[in-house]
C-alpha cells in the first residue's frame, strides 16, 4: 500500500520551489547570481543537502565538488538524474534548478507509488554548468569526465583573478583532489537531465513535455586584441593603436556569419583596459559564443570570424590572439533510450507525437554523453527567454515534468542493470 504521507510529486514540487526560489535572488532586478563556491553557491547546496538528507538520501561531494544523493547504495547498475544549480550572472531561476528540484519531487512521487528500486538511484547536482565565475562551462561534469586536466581547472581564474583552486578551498573542498573518475561513470547505466526549454517550439504544441534529440556543438572563444594606451583628447587618429575598432570588427562580423550559416555566433562578454573615458585602451578581451546545427556551420563562423578580427587587427596595428576557451562536440543521444523515454511521456501526453526537439544549448548531459547513455526531457517555456530573470515555465507544466520524469525513471528502475550499456 503507498505511504499516506508520501506527498505527490506536484506537491513536492511546489514546497521545495517555494524553498529554494529566494536563494541567490537580487531583490532589484530579480535575477540570480549563484556562482561557483560563492555564497550563494553555498545556501544553495546546503538547502540541496538539507532536502535529499530529509528524504533518507545519502550525500556525497564528489572529488570534483558535485554532489550524488543516493537512494540506495551506490554501485554498478545505477541510474541517475538531476542538473545543476548555479546560474548565469542575472539568470533566471528555471536553467538548472528546474531539473534538480523535479528530481527530488520524482522521488517523493516514486515513494507514494510504492516504488522500492531494485538498484541505485542517484539526484546529482553538477557545479559550475554555466561558467559564469570560471568561464568554462559544465566543469563539473568535464572533470568527472576526464574533458578537461586537473591542473587547467585549478588554474581558471574569476573577474578578480581567485583562482579555483582557492576558492574550491576555501569552501572547504581539496582541490589536489580534482580529476577524471571513471569508475563512478562505469556505475551509471544511464543518466536523465530534466531541464527548461530554452526556447519555445513547445508553446507552438499541446505538449507541456518534450524529448531531446541532439546537443548542436558549440564553443567559446577568447579574442585579446592588444594596442596601445594613449590619451583620448590629444592622439591624432592616425596615431591610435585602437583595439577598440578590430573588436568591433569582430562583433559585426560574428552577427553576420551567423546568419549567413543558420547559427548562433554571440559577443556578450567583453574586459577593456583601463577602462577609462577618457583613455585609449591597450587591451580588449572578448569571447565568442559560438553554436550551430553541424561541425561545418560552426567551423566556418568561427574561422570567419578570427579572419575578420585578423584584418581589422592588422589594419589598426593592433595584436590579436584567439584561444578556444572549451569546444563541445554535436552530441546525438542514444535513439533507443530517446524512443523509450519519448513513448513512457506519450502514456500522459495530451495528444501523439511527443515533440523530439535539438537545442543550441549545453548541457551536462551533453558531457556524460559520451561515457554513459544520457537522455533529457524539457519542460515547456512560454516566452522562449532564458538567462534571464523573465525565463519562466507555467506551473502546471513544472508538474508535468515531475509526472513524466517520474514515470521515466520508474521505467529505466524496472529493467535490468546493465541493459542500457548494452
Amino acid at each position: 500500500m503507498n505511504d499516506p504521507y508520501t506527498p505527490s510529486g506536484p506537491e513536492a514540487f511546489d514546497r521545495l520551489w517555494a524553498e529554494l526560489e529566494p536563494l541567490g535572488r537580487d531583490p532589484g532586478s530579480g535575477g540570480y547570481h549563484r556562482h561557483a563556491w560563492n555564497g550563494s553557491d553555498a545556501e544553495v547546496r546546503a538547502w540541496f543537502t538539507e532536502a535529499a538528507r530529509s528524504r533518507g538520501l545519502d550525500v556525497r561531494a564528489d572529488r570534483n565538488g558535485n554532489l550524488w544523493a543516493w537512494w540506495g547504495d551506490p554501485g554498478p547498475g545505477a541510474v541517475a538524474t538531476g542538473s545543476h544549480l548555479d546560474s548565469v550572472p542575472d539568470g533566471g531561476a528555471f536553467d538548472g534548478p528546474l531539473g534538480v528540484v523535479s528530481a527530488l519531487a520524482a522521488v517523493d512521487e516514486l515513494r507514494r507509488r510504492g516504488v522500492r528500486p531494485g538498484r541505485p538511484l542517484a539526484v546529482t547536482v553538477f557545479t559550475e554548468e554555466e561558467g559564469g565565475r570560471f568561464g568554462v562551462p559544465c566543469l563539473g561534469s568535464r572533470l568527472t569526465a576526464g574533458e578537461i586536466s586537473p591542473e587547467r581547472a585549478r588554474g581558471l581564474t574569476d573577474a578578480g583573478g581567485t583562482t579555483w583552486a582557492r576558492a574550491m578551498e576555501a569552501a572547504g573542498h581539496d582541490p589536489d583532489a580534482l580529476g577524471a573518475d571513471p569508475g563512478a561513470l562505469a556505475d551509471l547505466d544511464v543518466f536523465v537531465e530534466l531541464h527548461v526549454e530554452q526556447g519555445r517550439a513547445l508553446e507552438e504544441t499541446p505538449h507541456p513535455v518534450g524529448v531531446a534529440s541532439a546537443i548542436w556543438p558549440h564553443g567559446r572563444w577568447r579574442m585579446d586584441f592588444t594596442g596601445r594606451a594613449d590619451h583620448a583628447g590629444t592622439t591624432r587618429l592616425a596615431d591610435r593603436a585602437d583595439p577598440v575598432l578590430p573588436f568591433a570588427h569582430a562583433v559585426l562580423a560574428a552577427r553576420v556569419l551567423a546568419e549567413q550559416h543558420d547559427a548562433r555566433a554571440t559577443v556578450a562578454r567583453a574586459r577593456v583596459v583601463p577602462n577609462g573615458t577618457n583613455a585609449i585602451p591597450s587591451l580588449v578581451s572578448a569571447w565568442l559564443d559560438a553554436r550551430a546545427a553541424d561541425e561545418d556551420a560552426l567551423e566556418a563562423v568561427v574561422s570567419g570570424v578570427r579572419e575578420a578580427a585578423g584584418l581589422a587587427a592588422r589594419e589598426h596595428g593592433v595584436g590579436l590572439e584567439v584561444a578556444a576557451e572549451s569546444r563541445s562536440p554535436l552530441v546525438s543521444f542514444a535513439h533507443g533510450l530517446r524512443d523509450r523515454l519519448a513513448a513512457v511521456v506519450a502514456s500522459r501526453a495530451p495528444g501523439p507525437g511527443v515533440p523530439v526537439l535539438p537545442t543550441g544549448a549545453g548541457h551536462d548531459a551533453g558531457v556524460l554523453a559520451a561515457h554513459v547513455p544520457t537522455a533529457m526531457l524539457y519542460v515547456r517555456n512560454p516566452t522562449g527567454v532564458s538567462h534571464s530573470p523573465r525565463e519562466w515555465a507555467r506551473p502546471g507544466d513544472c508538474h508535468a515534468g515531475v509526472l513524466a520524469l517520474a514515470d521515466v525513471l520508474q521505467d529505466l528502475l524496472a529493467r535490468p542493470a546493465r541493459e542500457e550499456r548494452g
